[in-house]
């Protein structure tokens, strides 16, 4: 006999689109010292969140990145820079916050 289960789990797409925040630390120059970084975007899976988060970070002027952690928003941070950030996700820009 069969049964059909109540799974909510059918409908593989999130109501709100996935937000990650990537955290790591990014060199701008060979031998100099990383500059802690977390990175804000919007991306279908982590694989594609973290080759944008890289091509990001190249665009602006970055050599390499040691990337971390990785991990999605629930909602909306409530402090800046990371408010600000997460709004910039969400309208599709890949927000990089710096800590100098």
């Amino acid at each position: 006999m069969a049964s059909s289960a109540d799974n909510d789990n059918d409908n593989n797409t999130p109501d709100e689109p996935m937000v990650f925040i990537i955290i790591g630390k990014a060199y701008e120059r060979e031998g100099a010292e990383g500059i802690d970084i977390h990175v804000m975007l919007r991306a279908p899976d982590d694989d594609s969140a973290v080759r944008e988060a890289l091509n990001a970070l190249s665009e602006e002027g970055f050599l390499e990145a040691d990337l971390d952690q990785i991990g999605t928003l629930t909602g909306q941070p409530d402090d800046e820079p990371h408010a600000s950030a997460y709004k910039g996700a969400l309208e599709g820009e890949v927000a990089i916050i710096r800590f100098a």
